[in-house]
């Protein structure tokens, strides 16, 4: 009686190659370790993603300041300025009230025009105490004391009431538009995201 022959394991404890185990994948290498051990693979070939934006704005859109203020901030800008216009005007032009009410016109326009949404309704409530707090040094002295500096700011608030409600009318017709502007675009969105519309 024959005895079957047997083979001997040429493959260690696993028998066959079929009964080996497969090998982990190896993880793909990043493109800076790609790049280093020769640049061959898909990651070296493949140009990194930058993030996309969208279109740079024209350059004149650039170069226009177009700052937010708070409520305080406006009041703070409003007043400072009208301070030192008030001051420049006593140096320079003889502390004359009709030069100091033309340069508070452009004032109460930034002072709308640069306030946040939030705080739109602030402009035309800072813009006349600013414009007291710059009438300082353009009103009549009188004597020098303090109850003289004090008459010729009321006598200055009295004979420049024109140009101080005209500040304050184009405030308030500023702060009026953009808020109307606002409105306007929340209804459009609210329109546009509404479904069946």
């Amino acid at each position: 009686m024959e005895q079957p022959r047997t083979r001997p394991t040429q493959y260690g404890r696993y028998g066959t190659r079929r009964d080996r185990p497969a090998k982990p994948a190896r993880p793909p290498l990043p493109p800076q370790a790609a790049r280093a051990a020769g640049g061959a693979g898909v990651f070296a070939s493949r140009p990194a993603r930058l993030p996309q934006r969208g279109p740079a704005p024209p350059p004149a859109a650039r170069r226009l300041p177009n700052p937010r203020l708070t409520g305080l901030g406006s009041g703070l800008f409003c007043g400072l300025v009208m301070l030192l216009l008030g001051l420049l005007t006593e140096a320079l032009f003889g502390a004359s009230p009709t030069v100091y009410g033309v340069l508070f016109l452009p004032v109460c326009v930034l002072t709308a025009l640069w306030v946040r949404e939030g705080d739109l309704l602030i402009a035309p409530v800072v813009v006349p105490i600013a414009f007291a707090v710059g009438l300082a040094p353009v009103a009549d002295e009188g004597g020098g004391s303090t109850l003289d500096r004090l008459m010729g700011m009321v006598t200055g608030l009295a004979t420049q009431a024109g140009w101080l409600y005209g500040g304050t009318l184009v405030a308030g017709v500023l702060v009026i538009a953009r808020r109307v502007r606002r409105v306007r675009a929340v209804n459009r969105r609210v329109a546009r995201n509404r479904p069946g519309a």
